[in-house]
């Protein structure tokens, strides 16, 4: 099997940046947008992690499945899915695993959140995900957005499982609930992981909610201050790429 080797080339195709890819002595070229030589499966690096890949399922706030999930993995780049598995093998110690929901997401499915957010009449799935909002304001205040983190490959949705329970642990709050519930300092301070009482959480519900957060951020991770699930690789490797190949499996790369 011929080695491949990959370089950047600051040449232009249809007004965007290219890339090139040598391969037994011939180039071909292909869209750094399109590239997903740098993502691996998941689970091929974290296999402790469980998937549930909302995304692929029905089970979402829009109602149906998502553009450009093709199967139901999770995909993140080399980077953040090894920070992941320090991740893993932390709250393995303490007693639980990773339960993913949603990891890599290509533009494409961004672009489905946004045309959904533009139809007033679909409101199939309100009262699970969003019953105390209208939906036109679901991307006026930012829960919908034409650009997505995801779709830089280093973010990932999750929650703690825990294995003597064999349950997830109790959030307080379910993943893509729109509204203030969500927010990891919902009932307390975050960065002091100080609870509050206010009727809104428990004291375990909160506190499941730190010891998700302090693990992630262990390992370079930064939170969203909106959701309690969702962190971003700190140093993400393409903090300015979103990419647009779709969520299937991936297979070793050949060359010929």
């Amino acid at each position: 099997m011929v080695k491949c080797m990959r370089a950047l080339v600051p040449a232009m195709l249809a007004g965007a940046m290219i890339l090139a890819v040598s391969c037994g002595g011939r180039t071909c070229r292909t869209a750094p947008e399109a590239d997903s030589s740098d993502f691996v499966n998941l689970t091929d690096v974290v296999p402790d992690a469980i998937l549930e890949i909302r995304y692929f399922s029905t089970f979402n706030f829009v109602g149906a499945r998502i553009d450009g999930y093709l199967q139901p993995t999770a995909l993140l780049t080399r980077a953040a899915a090894d920070s992941l598995k320090a991740v893993s093998d932390d709250v393995i110690r303490m007693g639980y695993r990773l339960k993913v929901y949603d990891a890599y997401r290509p533009q494409c499915a961004v672009d489905h959140f946004v045309r959904w957010s533009l139809d007033p009449a679909d409101t199939v799935m309100k009262s699970r995900f969003y019953p105390m909002l209208d939906k036109p304001v679901l991307f006026e205040q930012d829960y919908i957005m034409a650009k997505s983190g995801h779709t830089r490959g280093s973010t990932v949705d999750l929650t703690l499982f825990d294995m003597a329970s064999e349950k997830e642990l109790d959030m307080g709050g379910t993943f893509d609930w729109f509204g203030e519930e969500s927010h990891p300092d919902y009932c307390g301070d975050a960065e002091s992981e100080t609870y509050i009482p206010s009727g809104g959480l428990t004291e375990e519900q909160f506190r499941n909610r730190m010891i998700l957060r302090a693990a992630m951020k262990r390992h370079g991770f930064t939170p969203l201050e909106s959701e309690w699930w969702h962190f971003r690789l700190a140093n993400e490797p393409y903090p300015d790429t979103y990419f647009t190949f779709p969520v299937r499996e991936l297979k070793p790369k050949r060359c010929k």
